[in-house]
């Protein structure tokens, strides 16, 4: 097709800046867990735009942070491999905090060979009058960081205000090129990591006072019955320590019930049937520091 665009874009920013409330808004369709607590991306995911005139993939990445483990060290390498990789950037500043050194950290990561969208999320947080102090200041950020030349975007995707705007910007600066996906789906992730990423979601929401950034799922298997009516899965729920895994049960189960209705739901949702879920919570000690077992769960160093 001529005058067709598709390329990548990525989406980066400190922790909780509202990355992934911007691919799920953008993409038209929840395909990433969305938390107000921080750090709730593990791996990149792509969302998949597809219009009769380009198709644009959008990468979700981790919040970038000084790593204190070796979980953060290969989510900030995870980010840094995607923004060398994409046709633009889009570096999340939200209206509602200051920005600071660990944005300046992140926007020192973008080589300035893309092109580069500051876009200011979080805007129905905050006044008309803070929201213009903001502007000030992001303007004044890009002259500091060495990205003049970057466009700078209000929006609240949460109520889908000037993502449209967005997305033309962004679709205008894609690459000549044939798709790159298949016009029918919205992710390129597999349904099983779709599926952990809900588990694990539904896990955040309940337990993140008591756990903190100490829950990873993996999925053991998954299918539809025969007949079609009924979807099995099985997943596992890691924690770090045996105190941990008593608190994720909860009393008499009360709280492992919990986030399995929660992300049961959720995956009922998806696959568009009854869901049998199965949750089992294992330890495994310092999965965070382990780098076997991160590669296990899925975060090992690419060869």
């Amino acid at each position: 097709m001529s005058n067709f665009k598709a390329g990548f874009v990525a989406i980066i920013g400190r922790p909780n800046t509202g990355k992934s409330t911007l691919v799920n808004a953008l993409v038209g369709t929840k395909i990433v867990i969305t938390s107000h607590h921080p750090n709730t991306t593990r791996n990149p995911i792509r969302g998949i735009i597809n219009r009769s005139d380009f198709q644009m993939i959008v990468v979700d990445t981790p919040g970038m942070h000084k790593p204190k483990t070796a979980l953060g060290t290969r989510l900030n390498s995870m980010v840094s491999e995607n923004i060398d990789s994409t046709d633009s950037v889009v570096l999340c500043l939200p209206a509602n905090e200051d920005i600071g050194a660990g944005d300046e950290y992140i926007a020192k990561q973008i080589k300035g060979r893309q092109p580069v969208f500051l876009v200011v999320t979080k805007v129905d947080t905050v006044s008309k009058s803070e929201l213009a102090a903001k502007l000030v200041s992001v303007t004044e950020f890009a002259n500091r960081v060495n990205l003049q030349a970057a466009e700078i975007v209000p929006i609240s995707a949460k109520n889908l205000e000037q993502t449209d705007l967005l997305l033309d910007l962004l679709s205008k600066k894609l690459p000549d090129s044939p798709a790159l996906y298949p016009d029918d789906i919205t992710t390129d992730q597999a349904q099983e990591l779709i599926f952990a990423d809900l588990i694990r979601e539904a896990a955040i929401e309940e337990l993140y006072e008591e756990l903190p950034h100490s829950v990873m799922v993996t999925i053991e298997e998954m299918g539809e019955r025969e007949g079609g009516k009924l979807f099995d899965v099985s997943a596992t729920l890691h924690v770090e320590r045996d105190s941990q895994k008593g608190i994720i049960i909860g009393p008499q189960g009360s709280k492992l019930k919990s986030i399995g209705s929660i992300a049961r739901k959720s995956i009922e949702n998806l696959v568009g049937m009854q869901v049998f879920l199965q949750i089992h919570v294992k330890v495994s000690k310092e999965w965070q520091k382990d780098p076997k077992l991160l590669a296990k769960l899925g975060f090992g160093e690419k060869g």
